[in-house]
């Protein structure tokens, strides 16, 4: 269990780096409350961008983005919206979006990234 762990951690922060280079700025990481997390929130120009991310070491059990289902992405947006009630500093003003980034390989540093904008 502990692989898959550092596994998920790693691609996490791999995640927040290809964000930072694509001009995101890192709000907030791992947020907790009683309905669940969120990985990463950031912020980009005018929007408030909600990250949800999966990392597989490969596609044997199909592409991580499968986990990504109408309830989950439910959760995602109620998730988001109170993490935007709960900082208006940072959310007042700014459109609120939920992408995904999928990592896939065994080692998230060297991973194939594929990051999806704007899920509905």
């Amino acid at each position: 269990m502990a692989r898959k762990d550092e596994l998920g951690r790693a691609g996490e922060q791999r995640a927040a780096d290809e964000l930072v280079e694509g001009g995101y700025e890192i709000v907030d990481r791992n947020w907790r409350c009683r309905s669940g997390e969120l990985d990463i929130v950031a912020v980009r120009g005018r929007d408030l961008v909600v990250v949800e991310v999966k990392t597989r070491s490969g596609t044997a059990f199909g592409h991580p983005l499968e986990a990504i289902g109408e309830d989950k992405l439910r959760r995602l947006w109620r998730l988001a919206r109170l993490w935007a009630r709960e900082h208006p500093d940072v959310s007042l003003g700014r459109r609120l979006r939920v992408d995904a980034i999928a990592l896939i390989g065994r080692d998230p540093r060297v991973a194939e990234v594929d990051h999806l904008v704007g899920l509905r």
